[in-house]
């Protein structure tokens, strides 16, 4: 019985702290989420051209100049920087690319963005940009939107392998061809 009543002492003290050692800590929702973007965008397609991973920053009454300054590279973007994957050869903004995973970096202005392509990998944010990792840089042609684009969005349109991949924000879209 005293065999027993310690056993079982043992297995309640086992299981108490066990449970304290395996309990996990869920933080709250990220401010500014990860999304996804591909072309061709359907779910049914799965020979694809193009995705791009990023986080999706949001005004809250600021100006995008304040969170992606003009003539400052940018991680186009919130948190780690994008990756754009090519899954096959292309064309970006008239520029050839081998299919791979790149990093995308921006540089915002007025009348054009440049984007940039980089080998960089896992990078967080723009801080360690290298201009000497750049596979290619290509402009991207501004327009104006009507309506405003809270958070920084990434989308793709297009016909058969040839797309344009925009990103909007605030009332500012952003254009970059994109031919497989």
């Amino acid at each position: 019985m005293k065999k027993s009543i310690v056993s079982i002492f043992i297995f309640t003290i086992a299981l108490v702290f066990t449970n304290k050692a395996v309990a996990q800590k869920f933080e709250g929702l990220d401010k500014s989420p990860m999304d996804a973007a591909a072309y061709p965008s359907s779910y049914r397609v799965s020979d694809k051209l193009v995705k791009v991973v990023y986080s999706r920053p949001q005004l809250k009454g600021r100006k995008i100049s304040k969170l992606a300054p003009n003539e400052k590279v940018w991680r186009t973007g919130a948190n780690e920087a994008a990756e754009i994957t090519f899954y096959k050869d292309v064309n970006f903004g008239g520029k050839d690319v081998k299919a791979g995973t790149y990093t995308l970096f921006t540089i915002p202005g007025d009348k054009e963005w440049t984007v940039i392509l980089s080998t960089a990998k896992n990078v967080w944010g723009s801080y360690f940009y290298n201009e000497t990792e750049d596979v290619a840089r290509v402009a991207g042609k501004v327009s104006k939107s009507e309506k405003l684009v809270e958070a920084f969005s990434i989308a793709f349109d297009g016909e058969d392998n040839n797309a344009n991949m925009y990103f909007g924000w605030g009332k500012t879209i952003v254009s970059i061809p994109v031919k497989g």
